[in-house]
């Protein structure tokens, strides 16, 4: 690539890092040659208009894997608006029948697409896409194109009937982001791992109380928790015992919240004193709470990524004798829902502490197994 090639891609690597505190980005280089102009500026302007971290950051994403998978595909990066010939193309890429393919060999993504996907880290699984991933990123399409103020076709009864037919043509059963809850009783085990002063065990301690009890936080929200987020409360009174501490976790904009709506969960005993330990020893006043422990026990100024906080609920898994392969940090959601129905809680009452919206959304958190040894299934 010439000086003069490498200019446009310079400019949108600086400008990339005056978004970078907000939206943070492992991948600036390889975005700048991936991303335009226009794209570029999109997200700086979706930053300033206040939109949520978690929200760009999934744009951001699905943007560059549109944009790989166009240049792969047609030699050129995204048309705006996209005509309908475009959608359906990504349709045929992504929703393809494994055994026709191997009738066909030329069914679904060319190989030569595949590979350059696979060659940019945009493409690790083989097989088709799941349905869900290729609806949201039609669905990022879609908003990007009416945020450039254009018209597209991504409601066509062509498109709507291709994906729906793919989606019948090979069927596939949901899987859970955790196939196993991280239930009352899984945690305690965890718990049980983080038995020592060291600094890891003291934040990893921390993340698992924190994350259960705030209503099961997305990983993504654990890793973005900030010290000013935080604001404690008035200890609560029992009767008999010691007041508990108390907090309030100031989440702002969720995933599940609406545009205008600032989420707020509180804390009381132990996951308050969890957190208390891990701030005071890590000397955290201000900043990023849960960062990265090199192996001298130095404390990072910067913020686990989200996926570390799934490495370390798998590891504290693995390290309590059960399959790390059966749990994510996804299951401290389904795990404190299904705590929740377990100990009789109201499941609006759950509900306002893990922040869902939609009572059948809330519902379908219930761990399976846990359905199917209760009451409900046992009727006869």
């Amino acid at each position: 690539m010439t000086g003069s090639q490498r200019e446009p891609v310079t400019r949108r690597v600086e400008q990339l890092d005056t978004i970078a505190a907000v939206l943070p980005i492992d991948r600036r280089d390889e975005l700048a040659e991936l991303l335009t102009d226009q794209d570029v500026e999109t997200l700086r302007h979706l930053v300033n208009e206040g939109m949520g971290e978690n929200t760009l950051r999934a744009l951001t994403s699905d943007l560059a894997y549109l944009q790989a998978w166009s240049l792969a595909a047609t030699g050129a990066c995204l048309p705006w608006p996209a005509p309908e010939a475009m959608l359906l193309k990504f349709v045929a890429h992504h929703l393809w029948q494994p055994d026709q393919r191997d009738i066909d060999p030329l069914h679904g993504m060319p190989a030569d697409v595949e590979q350059s996907l696979r060659d940019q880290r945009f493409l690790r699984s083989s097989g088709p896409h799941a349905p869900d991933t290729v609806r949201r990123r039609l669905a990022t399409w879609s908003t990007l194109t009416k945020w450039r103020g254009l018209t597209g076709v991504f409601s066509s009864p062509a498109l709507k009937s291709a994906i729906r037919l793919a989606v019948r043509a090979t069927p596939r059963p949901r899987k859970r982001k955790s196939a196993k809850a991280v239930t009352g009783d899984v945690l305690a085990k965890l718990l049980a791992t983080c038995s020592t002063d060291s600094l890891r065990d003291i934040r990893d301690r921390a993340i698992l109380m924190v994350g259960f009890a705030s209503g099961g936080r997305r990983r993504s929200e654990m890793a973005g928790l900030r010290v000013d987020q935080l604001t404690f409360e008035t200890p609560i009174e029992v009767s008999d015992n010691p007041p508990l501490p108390s907090l309030a976790i100031h989440l702002g904009r969720t995933k599940t919240s609406g545009t205008a709506h600032d989420e707020v969960v509180y804390l009381t005993g132990r996951p308050v004193d969890a957190l208390n330990a891990w701030l005071a020893v890590a000397r955290i006043e201000t900043g990023s709470i849960f960062r990265k422990v090199d192996r001298w026990g130095n404390v990072s100024k910067r913020a686990l990524e989200p996926g570390a906080i799934n490495g370390i609920v798998k590891q504290r898994v693995a390290m309590a004798g059960l399959d790390a392969a059966e749990f994510s940090a996804h299951g401290l959601r389904s795990g404190y829902l299904t705590e929740a129905a377990n100990r009789g809680i109201p499941l609006p009452e759950a509900m306002e502490q893990s922040c869902h919206r939609s009572i059948q959304q809330a519902s379908s958190y219930y761990n399976s197994p846990a359905r199917r040894n209760g009451r409900a299934a046992r009727l006869l």
